[in-house]
């Protein structure tokens, strides 16, 4: 009993490792029901980049471009998202900001090498949706920063997806 106890402990635990990166969260709910979620390939950048002006310096500095939204109607469903994208913010990403209202949460963190920001991450939940917005590259942490103050991120987020010609819910890549 107890070495079968043990075995499950260590499937759990692995399966909620297996979690903490971008690769294998977006892997793992591409396909769930309701997500839509996108992956923009490098030609379509200068499509992207015209959301704003203050976006296309960004994105002519990435390298991976992805966006997820998916439904967060229950407290279940927000308790969940919340605690995965907690997992991503505490294990390698150092947190820049984060804004709690009960449930509700917009937090941005980020990687860093040395003087360059490597990746931003972008997490917003308002109780009815939750979305991700991840890029990978080489930016300016100033740069980062001043978007992060002007919430210019979000504008990105609400913007990409008519911006892709995706305007249809529960499109998947």
């Amino acid at each position: 009993m107890k070495k079968l106890f043990s075995i499950l402990c260590m499937g759990l635990l692995s399966a909620c490792g297996s979690y903490n990166s971008i690769d294998s969260f977006y892997e793992a709910h591409k396909n769930d029901n309701q997500v839509t979620a996108i992956r923009v390939p490098q030609f379509m950048f200068s499509l992207v980049s015209e959301i704003s002006p203050e976006m296309k310096s960004l994105v002519g500095n990435t390298r991976d471009l992805r966006y997820m939204q998916f439904p967060s109607k229950t407290e279940s469903q927000t308790r969940f998202l919340n605690t995965q994208m907690n997992n991503f913010a505490t294990s390698s990403f150092i947190e820049v900001f984060r804004k709690n209202d009960e449930l509700k949460r917009n937090i941005i963190s980020i990687r860093e090498k040395r003087d360059v920001v490597k990746e931003i991450l972008i997490y917003n939940n308002d109780n009815a949706t939750g979305s991700f917005l991840y890029f990978n590259g080489n930016f300016d942490p100033l740069k980062v920063r001043e978007l992060a103050k002007n919430n210019q991120f979000e504008k990105f987020s609400k913007g990409l997806i008519p911006q892709m010609g995706l305007a249809t819910p529960g499109i998947t890549n």
